[in-house]
């Protein structure tokens, strides 16, 4: 979704996936950033929050009506649904992120 959107462009790719990854994490309840995702990304977690919150916001805010194609695609089955996942209440995330 961030191709769709001009802000997301001057972020480093490396970053960005890092910042996804971390959301993934926490909105599944899968832990949290790991001395060894730090190690190999390069990025602590604090490094990362301001883009996850943007992340988030992004899905939390996205506008329906156009640019429909990557929801409708990450809908299907094949790709096990994400698009249909709830994102997370900001206020839950903030406190995800601090812990």
């Amino acid at each position: 979704m961030t191709l769709q959107e001009y802000d997301y462009a001057r972020e480093s790719p490396s970053k960005l996936a890092a910042s996804c990854l971390l959301l993934a994490l926490t909105m599944k309840n899968l832990g949290g950033w790991t001395p060894t995702l730090e190690y190999y990304s390069g990025y602590c977690s604090q490094d990362l929050h301001p883009l996850v919150k943007r992340l988030n916001f992004l899905l939390t805010y996205q506008p329906r009506d156009k640019l429909k194609a990557v929801h409708t695609k990450y809908s299907q089955r094949a790709f096990f649904e994400v698009a249909k996942i709830a994102p997370m209440d900001m206020l839950k995330l903030e406190e995800k992120l601090k812990s």
